[in-house]
């Protein structure tokens, strides 16, 4: 079985390219898919989530590890992936967050207070966005 099966068989997920799409991140009770997935062209798969949980406690909480991400054999040193993720699937789940952010707006604006919860989830969706522009090589200042 491949990585690419052996993973996509265990999560919740959609496949939105030829070799790429998102996930439900199973450490958490998350409404939308913030994780992403591609296969390289060599057999390797790629996860992220955009929550920022990491690699190894996602896969930890499917069954799999590190090596599992990989194919039987890979030989040689093979180079680092430049856009390890579409741009697509990236904006997506920004997107997302953007609607986020714009309910507590509203919310703020119409002289609702926000809940700790809302203040919460409105702290992630900022972090997320940013973790975004930080894949995609923008840097503030």
């Amino acid at each position: 079985m491949s990585p690419r099966d052996k993973f996509l068989s265990l999560v919740d997920h959609k496949t939105t390219g030829r070799d790429h799409g998102v996930f439900r991140v199973p450490t958490r009770r998350d409404r939308t898919m913030s994780g992403t997935w591609r296969e390289l062209d060599d057999g390797r798969l790629l996860i992220h989530d955009f929550g920022g949980e990491p690699t190894q406690n996602i896969l930890a909480a499917i069954g799999l590890s590190i090596e599992d991400l990989f194919p039987e054999r890979v030989d040689g040193h093979l180079p680092r992936e430049r856009r390890p993720f579409p741009a697509a699937d990236v904006l997506r789940a920004l997107a997302f967050e953007a609607l986020v952010i714009l309910a507590a707006a509203a919310s703020v604006r119409s002289s609702a207070a926000l809940s700790g919860a809302d203040r919460d989830r409105l702290a992630v969706a900022v972090g997320r966005i940013q973790t975004g522009l930080n894949l995609a090589g923008v840097r503030h200042g």
